[in-house]
Formats: structure tokens, sequence, C-alpha cells
């Protein structure tokens, strides 16, 4: 058979979405996986960004008005001090003066106080960075999925030339194409998880210390109002004598 006479093949198209439908089902798999975690990076960034975003502007309105405020504020307090963490921290304080009110010792209360406030503030921190562990996992396991689907592509290329009796590059470069596109996605995938997983991380650190000087704020406003409570304490007999 002359070679005019050999009909051509025809390769698959090298582009992403035709080396996606030319692979084997496991390395479409791999590459679905690794989109949908891209996508779940994505998710996370504009979720968690706005959500972090809008807590940490409550909790610097709430810091400096309590930062100015003469005494612990009450029920009817500003608006920024009535919401999210800062009424948390506020109505435990009030509760925990509500309880004591019929006890000496100060220094007891300043001690529940702080133990109430240190609460809030773990669990505080825990919700904020409920989300965020998806991304220190897509950033060290993905390349290694891609891995593993370049792996099993190269593979495949190296039976079907096995079977085709050929190394022609035509025949070859296709296969190791879309077994090297699953190792592109999951960097695709791996980069963008570690560095917005390093952005919350700072995010996280300064909410953290935010949410500290928010639970500072409110210990000095319950100490100051336990001070200006003794005197009148102590004058009450002086005026029942009189």
């Amino acid at each position: 058979m002359l070679p005019a006479d050999l009909a051509p093949v025809a390769a698959p198209a090298l582009t992403p979405w035709g080396m996606y439908l030319a692979a084997d089902v496991v390395v479409k798999a791999v590459m679905i996986a690794l989109a949908l975690a891209s996508l779940a990076t994505w998710t996370v960034l504009l979720a968690k960004g706005w959500e972090l975003a809008r807590q940490a502007r409550q909790l610097r309105a709430a810091r400096a008005l309590l930062l100015q405020a003469p005494s612990l504020p009450g029920e009817s307090a500003d608006a920024s001090v009535q919401q999210g963490t800062a009424r948390t921290m506020l109505d435990a304080a009030r509760t925990e003066l509500r309880l004591s009110q019929d006890l000496d010792s100060r220094d007891g209360i300043k001690e529940r106080i702080a133990s109430r406030l240190d609460r809030i503030e773990l669990e505080t921190a825990r919700v904020q960075r409920r989300g965020i562990g998806v991304l220190a996992s897509i950033g060290a396991v993905a390349p290694f999925v891609g891995l593993f689907g370049t792996v099993w592509g190269i593979m495949n290329s190296f039976i079907g030339i096995a079977h085709s009796n050929t190394t022609s590059l035509a025949v070859v470069a296709p296969g190791i194409a879309e077994a090297l596109l699953a190792t592109a996605l999951g960097l695709v995938a791996a980069i963008p998880a570690v560095l917005v997983y390093n952005h919350f991380s700072r995010v996280l650190a300064g909410l953290r210390g935010l949410l500290g000087d928010l639970s500072a704020a409110v210990q000095q406003l319950v100490s100051r109002d336990l001070d200006r409570a003794v005197p009148r304490a102590a004058a009450a007999p002086l005026r029942a004598v009189h």
C-alpha cells in the first residue's frame, strides 16, 4: 500500500475543550474535580471576603464608640454597638453585673466578665475561620491530583503508542497534551487557593486584634463603672447617720 493510499488520522483538537473531550474518563474526572476546587476557591474568596469586611467595619465602629464612652452603654445605645460581636460582649458584661450586684468583690466581678469575654473572643474567632480550611486543603492537594491525572494520561498515551505501532508525534502529542492539561488545572486551582488563604490569614489576624481591643474597652468601662459605684456605696451609710 502506498503512503498516498493511507487515510489521514484525525488528531484531536489541541484546545483545552478539545483535549478534555478526548481525554480518558479518569483524566476527565480529575479535570472536573480540579475545576470544582477552583470554583470553591473563588466562592470562598467572594463570600468570606464580604463577611469579614463587614465584621471589620462593625468592630472598628464599635471600638471607636466604646473608647469614647464614659460608662458601659445601655440597651438603647448607638446602633454600632448593638450588633454583632459588640452587642454579644456588652450583653455578657451587663448580665454578669446584674448577677453579681449583691456581691462585694469587684475583682471577682472583673474576672468573671473577663472570662465571659474571652470565651466570646474564641467563639467568634472560630466562626470567622469557618470555611478557610478548605483553601489550605485545595492548595496542598490540587497539584498532586493534577499530577495523578498527568501520570494516568501519559500511561494511556504509551499504551496507545504500543497499540498503534508508531512513534509519530501526531499520535503521541495529543495524549501527552491532555495529560499535561491536568497538571495545569491543578496549578490553576492550587495557586489562587494558597494566595487567598494567606490573605485571609492576615485579615483574621487583624480581626483578632480588633476583638481584643473591643474586649479591653468593655472591661475598662466595667472597671470605671465599678469604681464610680464605690463612693456612692460608701456615702450611703453616712447619709443614713446624718
